[in-house]
């Protein structure tokens, strides 16, 4: 794993792409690693960028390439971000998911997060919209690492 870098963002961009119905382009993905959002990627087949600020966290986005998903990539990246945030002072870190994404919410729940809150129609479908999950996870170091 290594820090995430505005020079990865066509990487990153290609990854969201293969992982997301409206993915982020690669100047959306500059943009928030140049203005306090930081990242990490993984195996060059994953990625995760997080903020934080105020004692508080929040996952941006988690991509991991479709042919590695199932393989705990996607826990690794969760968990060093849990880590990273610890380090960086926040208490707390929250995060959107699609309602209709299950294998998305059992990867975050195992990690610890809870349901914290309800978004509805918050992403956009071909086929209408989906509800977004708002989920918690409270941070101390021993249990951002898993421990």
């Amino acid at each position: 794993m290594r820090p995430a870098a505005p020079e990865d963002a066509a990487q990153l961009a290609r990854l969201h792409a293969i992982s997301f119905d409206r993915p982020w382009g690669a100047m959306d993905i500059h943009q928030l690693l140049t203005t306090g959002a930081a990242g990490l990627i993984a195996d060059e087949a994953g990625f995760i960028l997080w903020r934080a600020a105020g004692g508080e966290a929040e996952i941006l986005t988690l991509a991991v390439d479709p042919a590695r998903r199932r393989t705990g990539l996607g826990h690794s990246l969760t968990l060093a971000a849990l880590a990273a945030a610890t380090d960086s002072g926040a208490k707390v870190m929250f995060l959107e998911v699609a309602a209709d994404n299950p294998a998305a919410i059992a990867l975050y729940e195992k990690a610890g997060f809870s349901r914290a809150g309800l978004r509805k129609a918050y992403y956009v479908r071909t086929k209408g919209f989906a509800d977004a999950l708002v989920l918690r996870r409270a941070l101390n170091r021993d249990e951002a690492l898993g421990l």
